[in-house]
């Protein structure tokens, strides 16, 4: 029988622009990498459903960011407005400030780098994926809107997994 690893993810304040986005970091002992969560609309790091793909990678030996990518002030807005979860280019750069923030960190510096997203935040990764193409090695698409990458699609370099159905 295996013992399932409990990894207690530790909060972690990722600046972007003028603003800082907040984020759970988590990372096994000999992660083989590090995956960055992108949240589809309407959603956040706190989402059930990525927690739990985050669990089952932890699993496996990688490290994994779930953020928000939007701040609280943003996000009380967009709650009522739906202004920002389709700013998709505003998501892709936030999702590539993670990229940048991890690639500097002293705890994930050295590991190869995926993103995950879902919804919108597909869409965020890709971009992400084309505009750091030297650092992001992988990219998963969880019933996602590739479509809204739009000619970003071309500049990415990663091999992507697009899931998709009902």
């Amino acid at each position: 029988m295996t013992t399932a690893i409990c990894i207690t993810p530790r909060p972690v304040q990722i600046p972007v622009g003028g603003a800082v986005l907040h984020a759970d970091l988590a990372i096994p002992e000999r992660a083989r990498g590090l995956v960055v969560f992108a949240h589809g609309s309407g959603s956040s790091r706190l989402s059930g459903r990525n927690r739990a793909v985050a669990g089952a990678l932890q699993q496996k030996g990688f490290g994994t960011l779930l953020l928000d990518l939007l701040t609280q002030a943003e996000d009380r807005v967009d709650v009522r407005t739906a202004e920002f979860r389709f700013d998709i280019p505003l998501l892709a750069t936030r999702v590539s400030a993670a990229v940048d923030w991890a690639g500097a960190d002293e705890h994930t510096a050295k590991l190869p780098i995926g993103l995950f997203g879902a919804s919108t935040g597909a869409a965020a990764a890709l971009i992400a994926a084309g505009e750091r193409a030297a650092s992001v090695r992988a990219v998963v698409s969880r019933g996602g809107r590739p479509d809204l990458a739009g000619t970003a699609l071309a500049r990415v370099r990663a091999p992507s997994l697009l899931i998709v159905g009902a």
